[in-house]
């Protein structure tokens, strides 16, 4: 049995749900940064079919990196 701790502002000045979509916002912003380096790492062994894998999760990862900051923008 999970207990959630609901997070009202109270404790940290910040809702779940806004908390929430700083973290996605966070996280696909590091998930681009972190996949330059895996389609570095294909390219320079000659794997352009990974590589291509990668630069399509990066363009989804900053698709969603936009529609959160966009979403911070409207909410914050």
């Amino acid at each position: 049995m999970t207990v959630r701790n609901e997070e009202t502002g109270q404790i940290t000045g910040t809702q779940d749900k806004d908390y929430n979509l700083l973290w996605f916002t966070e996280t696909c912003l590091k998930n681009a940064l972190r996949l330059e380096t895996y389609i570095a790492d294909a390219d320079r062994s000659g794997d352009s079919e990974l590589a291509d894998l990668f630069r399509r999760a990066q363009a989804e990862s900053r698709k969603g990196a936009e529609q959160g900051k966009e979403f911070l923008r409207r909410r914050l």
